[in-house]
């Protein structure tokens, strides 16, 4: 079998240090050139845009023994050579605007030192475009130039706004250079997770063409299904497809959805279904922002976002679901009109994502990891037993371990919707079937959970005091909220639960099995 490619972002290593798989995307190489001249592509992280990156820098350096076999070693003028300047910001740290003068310097240094190219200016800008000129005049050929990962110093920095503001600048300088030398370049690719404006970031650069919901390159980074086969199909027998698809596919750039391919070579390692990708990076800014916002969590089932809220991302102004749709938490479900307003749909894009993100939230509200891993799990035994007591007990537990200063600053501990929220959390992390808020013709069901052939309907409400009866029980019962699944599950459970809004806990806990007419004969 050949190498898994495992963490290589270079495609030089790829094709010449080992036999790695490869999946060929050189075609869109050729597609971009031909199409234009300035080009952004926004992707999550680990999906592959540095491979593609540097792909493209490779082909531009005319190093045709590379492309042997591929798509591109066909469909290319071999015969003209570019100069080609490659940054990247992907390693390592930028903390201030100071720091990341400097880590421009060295990198233009460097390049420059390497060709034999003086600096007369001073200023970073000056440098660069002093680069790009110098090259020009060096090959008499026009620049190609890369930039890969060109908002995560901002990124690093975004919960300290002024900081981050101040980076924000030095970059938006830095990038200004590109529009004025023009006449020096030949191709301008710019990679990153996230999506800024083109006036906080790229002020001058309005010809740059954003193809990150571009159909036509939807597939540019990340494994389609049929690569997935083609490529990868001596490693994948006795693997089960459709739980692979459910695990890893589902990301949607408007075209064929792709699978991660980070998680795809790991999990074809070691054949284990894991949250690969989601480990590796911590979104601890993301989940200050939800619980910040007191964000009712069953919303990211059906997100509804414009088009300008989609890429509507600076400092200052973060959407949540902007945040969450770029950086890959979210995916395009739908894409409608409402009118004359281009509408999309979000959703999770696939169980790891779904899962993952539910159990770290549960996480932020609780410090002791343990305790909370072993209360997961125990609520999927009580659903599995029908222990009920054991359910209740498991959230009153988890409810009472959440410190007191958190209740103090955060209103949201007063609303249905931060309990319903918690609820949601447990089950979702267990990568149980959750529907949120499901309408019927009687009224809407708070929460529907599904374990095997079983369906836990349930209703939340906050109240003063302890009371009886139950009333969110009787609402289930009232609003008939369990006739939606007879003929769709072999047992149906009602379960209402209030909380009290003093004591920041249970007090009502009630459940029942609904009573089917086959039941009765």
């Amino acid at each position: 079998m050949k190498k898994l490619p495992i963490g290589i972002q270079s495609f030089v290593n790829m094709r010449t240090e080992a036999d790695y798989y490869y999946v060929d995307k050189t075609r869109f190489v050729a597609d971009l050139t031909e199409k234009g001249k300035y080009f952004f592509l926004s992707r999550p992280r680990r999906f592959g845009k540095s491979l593609f990156l540097d792909t493209l820098g490779q082909a531009f350096l005319g190093r045709k023994e590379l492309f042997s076999g591929l798509f591109l070693e066909k469909h290319w003028d071999w015969s003209t050579r570019y100069p080609v300047i490659h940054i990247s910001f992907g390693s390592g740290v930028v903390q201030d605007a100071s720091e990341l003068h400097l880590v421009l310097k060295e990198i233009l240094w460097e390049r420059a030192l390497s060709e034999g190219i003086s600096f007369v200016n001073e200023s970073i800008q000056g440098k660069f475009r002093e680069l790009i000129k110098g090259l020009y005049q060096k090959y008499h050929q026009k620049v190609v130039v890369l930039i890969d990962e060109y908002d995560k110093p901002i990124l690093d920095n975004i919960d300290k706004p002024e900081t981050a503001i101040g980076i924000r600048e030095g970059l938006k300088n830095f990038y200004s250079v590109i529009k004025d030398s023009d006449e020096f370049l030949k191709f301008v690719f710019i990679t990153g997770v996230s999506k800024f404006s083109k006036v906080s970031l790229f002020s001058g650069l309005n010809n740059l063409d954003d193809i990150t919901l571009d159909p036509d390159v939807a597939a540019i980074c990340g494994y389609t299904h049929k690569e997935l086969l083609d490529t990868f199909a001596e490693r994948l027998e006795g693997v089960d497809i459709e739980a692979l698809k459910l695990w890893y596919d589902g990301y949607n750039f408007l075209g064929d959805r792709v699978y991660n391919p980070f998680d795809i070579l790991l999990f074809l390692k070691h054949h284990d279904f894991r949250n690969y990708w989601f480990e590796t990076g911590s979104p601890s800014f993301l989940l200050k922002l939800i619980t910040q916002r007191q964000y009712f969590m069953p919303n990211l089932e059906r997100v509804e976002a414009s088009e300008s809220l989609l890429s509507s991302f600076d400092i200052g102004q973060i959407e949540l679901e902007t945040l969450l749709f770029q950086t890959g938490y979210l995916t395009i479900e739908e894409r409608f009109r409402k009118g004359n307003r281009l509408t999309y749909r979000l959703t999770y894009p696939n169980i790891e994502v779904k899962s993952s993100l539910t159990d770290t939230v549960l996480g932020y509200f609780v410090q002791a990891k343990a305790e909370k891993e072993r209360n997961v799990l125990a609520c999927y035994d009580a659903l599995q037993s029908l222990d009920f007591v054991r359910l209740r007990e498991i959230f009153h537990a988890f409810f009472a371990s959440i410190p007191y200063d958190w209740y103090r600053k955060n209103d949201f501990a007063r609303y249905e919707a931060y309990y319903a929220s918690i609820f949601y959390c447990y089950f979702t992390a267990l990568g149980l079937d959750v529907t949120a808020e499901q309408m019927t013709n009687k009224g809407r069901i708070d929460m529907a959970v599904r374990l095997g052939n079983r369906v836990f309907i349930l209703e939340f409400k906050v109240v003063e005091i302890d009371r009886t009866p139950n009333k969110a029980i009787e609402q289930i019962r009232t609003m008939r909220y369990g006739e939606r699944y007879i003929g769709k599950a072999d047992d149906i459970y009602l379960i209402g639960v209030e909380f009290s809004s003093a004591d920041r806990n249970i007090v009502g806990f009630d459940w029942e099995r609904l009573q089917r007419l086959t039941d009765a004969i």
